[in-house]
């Protein structure tokens, strides 16, 4: 089970200017406890379908034969093609499970043409599988590099070429649906009631774990795991409830607005990303007060924002993420003088140093910062973060009065995108 931590944000730690006061723990550990009832209570009625998706037993096996089809027709290269929350998952299922003797991986969020032409020029099409992920089929980039991929690939394989394509999308109706049906492609379903930023256990990640020959069993015991722990009524004993408390008495009463996503493991580097968008396009729909999230890195980051987040306005606050066991690399023994106190110490250790520098300046100075860590980062921990984080959100959204589902401000600005092209071609 992963820790959390949050003697540092307390105001025992840091003063109760700047931390949280034993009174304000006291006041929300009582409303949590009715908000997580509320919570429970919704699933049973079946509310928060994302909530059901390791259970899905179907599509579980329906992906773990997909993707054993995939590796033995010697594939070589997946295309994933998708934005958002159908990127940013398999992103980090790619960074965490990528290895020289797996499929290789590449995930296609951009229409930067540069970008795009290189991957025309450079992958082997012969030896190369897409998997196309959109649960509406309309969305614009997503659909344009589909389109693009998809010429080149009939190109190459002729009608070959529907066998090398995965769609994940609605499975009743939509654009994507229907061009799959008929050019014959498979297609794997995306439960309409789950949005892409809910959707880390349908196809869109379990499909990349399977491919990258992760646990999917493991995947889903560590969500299943956390589920059961965040309808613990206890703060204490429940990750995502303790979470929720703090960011919200931290941003409501200390006017921390910016919730800065600080992992120390480097593989990562996009579940930052992932939970900044879950973040920001779930709650980001209240002027007066709701999370501003900022996506960030170890240590690379203490060498651009560690001065302002020290010493600039106190404005964020800090939630860092590390795991305790390390890969054994090692910094020579025989060093140039003056570097004699890094002489034969494992990086891990160099890692936990940082982290434990960056920790105690934030304390230094009177800023508060909250600490997740999982024993590895394997398929049951990342199982884990995932489902603890989107029960976060949706306990944040009782607790700030806002519908965590939904985004209404994207669709207004796709809805403006495509009048703009539709006015005319363009270049």
């Amino acid at each position: 089970m992963l820790t959390l931590d949050i003697t540092t944000a307390l105001a025992k730690m840091i003063t109760p200017s700047h931390g949280i006061p034993d009174a304000e723990m006291l006041a929300i550990r009582t409303s949590m406890r009715r908000l997580v009832t509320q919570w429970r209570e919704e699933c049973e009625r079946g509310e928060h379908a994302w909530v059901q998706d390791p259970y899905n037993d179907a599509i579980i096996k329906q992906v773990k034969e997909t993707a054993k089809r995939i590796r033995s027709e010697g594939i070589q290269t997946v295309l994933w093609i998708g934005i958002g929350g159908s990127a940013l998952g398999p992103k980090v299922i790619q960074e965490v499970f990528e290895t020289p003797d797996t499929i290789e991986f590449i995930v296609v969020d951009t229409i930067d043409p540069s970008v795009l032409a290189l991957y025309l020029d450079i992958i082997d099409w012969k030896h190369a599988c897409i998997v196309v992920a959109s649960k509406s089929g309309e969305t614009l980039e997503t659909v344009s590099t589909f389109f693009l991929f998809w010429e080149k690939l009939t190109h190459v394989l002729g009608k070959q070429a529907a066998s090398r394509v995965i769609a994940i999308t609605d499975p009743a109706e939509g654009f994507l649906r229907d061009f799959c049906a008929e050019q014959l492609i498979d297609m794997l379903p995306l439960p309409k009631e789950v949005g892409g930023r809910y959707s880390i256990f349908t196809p869109i990640g379990l499909l990349p774990l399977a491919l990258l020959e992760g646990d999917v069993s493991k995947f889903i015991l560590g969500a299943m795991d956390m589920e059961t722990a965040s309808k613990q009524e206890r703060l204490d004993e429940n990750p995502a409830a303790m979470l929720a408390s703090v960011q919200y008495l931290l941003e409501s009463k200390r006017g921390y607005v910016i919730r800065v996503i600080m992992p120390y493991i480097q593989r990562l580097v996009s579940l930052a990303r992932w939970n900044q968008q879950l973040i920001a396009e779930s709650l980001g729909k209240n002027e007066v007060h709701n999370p501003f999230p900022l996506a960030s890195i170890g240590t690379q980051d203490q060498h651009s924002l560690l001065q302002q987040w020290t010493q600039g306005p106190r404005k964020s606050w800090h939630l860092f993420i590390h795991e305790t066991e390390k890969q054994r690399v090692f910094v020579p023994a025989e060093v140039p003088d003056g570097w004699t106190h890094i002489a034969g110490k494992s990086f891990g250790q160099l890692l936990d140093a940082s982290l434990a520098g960056t920790s105690q300046g934030l304390t230094a100075a009177k800023r508060p910062y909250v600490s997740v860590s999982v024993t590895r980062l394997d398929e049951y921990h990342l199982g884990q973060l995932f489902f603890c984080f989107m029960a976060e959100v949706v306990l944040l959204g009782k607790l700030y009065r806002i519908d965590p589902y939904g985004q209404p401000g994207v669709e207004k600005s796709k809805k403006f995108t495509k009048e703009i092209l539709t006015r005319g071609r363009g270049e």
